[in-house]
C-alpha cells in the first residue's frame, strides 16, 4: 500500500516519548479501548498492504516493458511480506486477522473503484500520491502509540521502490510529452482529496480509532492539532506533485 515519502510528520517524531507512546505494548494494552483502537489500525493497515499487492500485479499487466513488469512484481511482493507481518502481529495479540480487516474493506474497496487509473501513468501516479498520503496519516498516528505498535506500523510504512520509480517514470513520459502534465495533475489533485475523505470516513466509522485520535487515549490528538496533521499532509503532497513535475 505505502512507500515511504517525504514525512509529514510533526515534531512529535523528535520529541520524547510520553505518556503511551512511553509504554510498551504489555502496559498500554491493559486500556480495552486502546487495544480496540490497534486492532482496528492494524487491520486497516493489513488490508491495506493485502489491496496494494492487488493493485501492484494489475499494474504490471499495463507496464510497457519487461523490465517494468518486474520491478512492479517485486514491489507486490515487499507488500505482501509487510501484509504477513501485520496479520502476524494480529495473531500474535489475539484477534483474528480477518475479523480485524474486515470493516474496512468496502471503504478501501470503495475509494479503489472511484479511482480507477485508466492507463499505466495513472497507475503509477495514483500509487505515488495516494497511497503515500495514507503513509503519511500512519506516520502522524504512529507517533502516539505504544513502542511495539509503533515500531511495527513504522516497519511496514518502508520504502519499496515504488517512489522513485514512479517520479522517474513520469517525469520521463511528461519531458516526452508535456501535454500529460495537465491531465496527471487534475488526476493527482481528484486522488488527494478522495484519499483525504476516504481517510477521514474510516475514522469516524470506528469509535475506538477516532476515540484514541481525538483525545481519548494514547495522547490523541486536539481538534487544533487535527487541522495542523492535515495541512502537513497537505504540504507533504505539494512536494511530491513538485517530484513528479506536476502542479499541486
Amino acid at each position: 500500500m505505502r512507500f515511504m515519502t517525504t514525512s509529514a510528520n510533526s515534531s512529535d517524531a523528535s520529541a520524547e516519548p510520553t505518556g503511551v507512546a512511553a509504554q510498551d505494548w504489555a502496559k498500554a494494552s491493559v486500556d480495552p479501548q486502546y487495544r480496540a483502537a490497534v486492532v482496528d489500525l492494524i487491520g486497516a493497515l493489513a488490508y491495506g498492504e493485502l489491496a496494494a499487492f492487488e493493485r501492484l500485479a494489475e499494474d504490471a499487466k499495463l507496464a510497457p516493458t519487461l523490465g517494468d513488469k518486474a520491478a512492479l512484481a517485486k514491489m507486490a511482493s515487499a507488500e505482501f511480506h509487510h501484509f504477513d507481518q501485520l496479520t502476524a502481529r494480529l495473531t500474535e495479540i489475539g484477534a483474528e486477522p480477518t475479523q480485524a480487516m474486515e470493516p474496512f474493506v468496502a471503504a478501501l474497496d470503495g475509494f479503489h473503484k472511484q479511482t480507477a487509473p485508466s492507463d499505466w501513468l495513472e497507475g503509477l501516479v495514483k500509487a505515488y500520491v495516494g497511497d503515500s498520503i495514507a503513509s503519511d496519516f500512519y506516520r502522524e498516528v504512529a507517533a502516539r502509540l505504544d513502542a511495539d505498535t509503533r515500531k511495527l506500523v513504522l516497519a511496514v510504512l518502508d520504502d519499496t521502490g515504488h517512489a522513485s520509480f514512479a517520479v522517474e517514470k513520469v517525469r520521463a513520459a511528461i519531458d516526452a510529452d508535456p501535454r500529460l502534465g495537465g491531465r496527471l495533475a487534475l488526476w493527482a489533485r481528484r486522488l488527494m482529496g478522495e484519499a483525504l475523505s476516504q481517510s477521514q470516513r474510516v475514522v469516524a466509522d470506528r469509535d475506538a480509532l477516532s476515540t484514541m485520535l481525538v483525545g481519548g487515549v494514547a495522547d490523541g490528538f486536539d481538534l487544533a492539532e487535527v487541522g495542523r496533521m492535515f495541512s502537513r499532509i497537505t504540504e507533504a503532497h505539494t512536494k511530491r506533485m513538485a517530484a513528479l513535475g506536476l502542479a499541486a
